[in-house]
């Protein structure tokens, strides 16, 4: 599996959660990578994404300032540490890979995704 996330979970209002997307570095060389999450009944939607060196990172407005997402191509790693959550979090979030070094927030730039992990957060 390319792509491949862990650390969702059931956590209260105001708690934090890590997720991380581990993926193989002889298929992702010079990817931007970003998260995504969907929520029962809605479409997905686009969270936060990073360049290949990192040093680009695009947030999406209803989580900014809340969540931090960062990768570590060394260890071949992307995380997003979700800080301060609200039930309006909980939603499938997907990893997930584009073909560029520098990407946006729509789910049509990327290629590649990752299977996704449940958050749930509680009132």
């Amino acid at each position: 599996v390319p792509l491949q996330a862990s650390g969702g979970g059931l956590v209260q209002a105001g708690g934090s959660l890590r997720l991380s997307c581990a993926y193989s570095r002889r298929i992702f060389s010079n990817n931007a990578m970003g998260w995504f999450r969907q929520a029962p009944g809605k479409d997905r939607e686009f969270v936060a994404a990073i360049s290949w060196r990192g040093g680009d990172t695009r947030y999406a407005d209803s989580i900014k300032g809340r969540f931090v997402i960062s990768r570590d191509n060394a260890k071949s790693t992307m995380d997003l540490q979700m800080n301060s959550l609200k039930p309006e979090d909980t939603a499938v979030y997907y990893c997930a890979a584009s073909q560029r070094s520098i990407s946006g927030s729509s789910p049509m730039d990327y290629k590649y995704w990752g299977q996704g992990t449940q958050v749930t957060v509680s009132s």
